[in-house]
This record gives C-alpha cells, structure tokens and sequence, in this order.
C-alpha cells in the first residue's frame, strides 16, 4: 500500500496541477522520424462510443462530517459543500477519454503541429520505453489546452461536460464514493499514484480497467488523465448554484478539472473532488472527455 501525505482542504482542489506547468504554444515542426508516429498514431485511432445518461436527480458534491470514511485518506474539501440533490436533463458523454490517437487527427486537420511539450514526450516514449504506436494511440491525450478540448468537441458536434454532468456519469444516481463504489482504490481500479524520476507520464489506455467503470459503463472517471470540464471552477458555486441543470459560474480564474491522474493519491480519485487550472495550460495529468445533449432529448 502506498503512503500518501495528508493535504490541507485549501490545497486540495489545485493538487491535479501537477509539474511544471506551461502555457499554450504553437508546437514546432516535428522531425521526419518522429512525424511518420505521429501519422501512424492518427491513422490507428478509433473513436469511442458516447453512451447514454438518464434525466434524474443525483447526489451533488459532499457533507460536511467529522470523521472521513477511510481515516486520514479521504478528508473533505469545504469547496465540495454543502451536498445538493441535482436534476440533469439527459445527455451522452464519452464512454472513454478522448485519446491521443484522435487528437493528433485533430491537429493534422487544422494544419496544427502538437505542442513541443507533447511532442518530447513521445520522441522520448517511443525511442527509450519502445512504446508502440499501436499503444499509444490509446492513451489519452495530454498536453492539452482547455480551448483545444472545447475545440475538439465542438468539432465532433459536442462539448465538454458540465461539472455537474461529469460527477453524475462518474458516480450514479446513488453518490458513490469512487465510480466503482465504496472500495479503497487498487491498481485493478485505477491508474494512480505513480512516479516517474523525469515526470514521464505512466498511463493506461483509455478502455482498459473495466473493474473500476463507473456505473454508467464509463472508463478511468479517477485516475490517468484528470479531465477538464466546461464551467469556470467557483470554490463557493454550491452554496448558491441552482438544483437544476447547474451551469457553473459565469466567470473565473480557473477552469474545473475532475478526476485526479496517474500522480494523484487516492483521496484525489474520489467522485466529489473538485480541482482547477488555468485554462490555457498544458499538463501532462490533463485530458478530457467530450458531452452532448441526448439525441432524444433534443428531438
């Protein structure tokens, strides 16, 4: 069992901020050898399923308690408070994280070269951890911008989910704890807490892990990539939020990030923990996953 140190409440929400961060760049021209994997991680990539989410109301954020469940693993955030039962129409979200393979289509499509950052980290994946290209164009895209993941969704007709959209599909109408439910995180769950010497991400593919599925049937909803979310990230929002279909603030500094990462310790993993990031950052623990209306629902 690993150690994990206990991290003030004031602290937790930006923990998913993890390394250097660096603001968005045009990525240069990558080299011939490493753009023949770039093009071939494109052409391998397949897109996921978006699965469906029933309108209904779900238990939204935390109490307030005075003894976490899991001792000193689970302490609660004061900006996951007061715990509201939320209705949200129905919607689709993503079954898995959009990956790196569909990213990079993305990309060569807007004439865009990924950023320098990315483009290290897979020069250095694949000539020294001999990472295939088959591998890696199911890993989740990282390095990525929260306008880039807007971008990328509204070009596949959709958008990033609302917070309120994402705790729903990762933890159920019943509150789960973790997506999976109530048991302590495990590697069989979830990829978390992991090191690297160089910050080399350690990642899984995006539709692996099926044990720790959420009860909705989606993948890594903790762990891998934490995940940016639509709304600007307002540490007092559910104090006055309203109980239906909760847009998020309409202003702010930062935006949501859910989900915790490859890096995170377990009490980053749970369904109610909220984090945010300037949005024009790129991290290497920050992916995303795209949401749309139902198509009944707009009919």
């Amino acid at each position: 069992m690993l150690d994990y140190p206990i991290w003030p409440a004031t602290v937790l929400s930006f923990l998913v901020i993890i390394g250097t961060p660096t603001l968005t760049q045009a990525g240069s021209i990558p080299s011939p050898e490493l753009a023949s994997h770039l093009e071939t991680i494109a052409e391998l990539a397949r897109p996921s399923p978006m699965l469906p989410i029933p309108a209904g109301i779900f238990v939204y954020g935390s109490k307030s308690v005075p003894t976490a469940p899991y001792g000193n693993w689970t302490p609660f955030d004061d900006t996951e408070l007061p715990q509201h039962r939320v209705w949200l129409d129905t919607y689709e979200i993503g079954r898995d994280e959009v990956t790196l393979g569909e990213y990079l289509v993305f990309l060569h499509q807007r004439n865009h070269h990924p950023s320098d950052e990315l483009q290290k980290l897979l020069w250095h994946v694949i000539t020294i951890h001999f990472i295939p290209d088959e591998t890696l164009t199911r890993w989740p895209a990282l390095y990525v911008t929260w306008t880039e993941a807007k971008d990328f969704c509204a070009a596949k007709q959709a958008r990033l989910p609302t917070e309120a959209e994402w705790e729903k599909a990762a933890r159920g109408s019943e509150g789960y704890l973790f997506p999976w439910g109530e048991t302590t995180p495990s590697s069989s769950l979830a990829m978390f807490g992991q090191h690297h010497m160089h910050e080399i991400p350690i990642l899984a593919v995006v539709d692996s892990l099926d044990h720790g599925k959420s009860p909705y049937g989606l993948h890594h909803m903790a762990g891998n990539v934490a995940e940016w979310v639509q709304d600007w990230f307002g540490p007092d929002y559910y104090a006055y939020m309203p109980e239906r279909n909760p847009p998020g603030p309409t202003t702010g500094r930062y935006k949501g990030v859910r989900g915790g990462s490859w890096k995170s310790a377990r009490i980053m993993l749970r369904t109610a923990t909220r984090g945010g990031a300037p949005p024009d950052q790129r991290s290497a623990t920050i992916g995303f996953r795209c949401a749309r209306p139902s198509i009944k629902s707009a009919n």
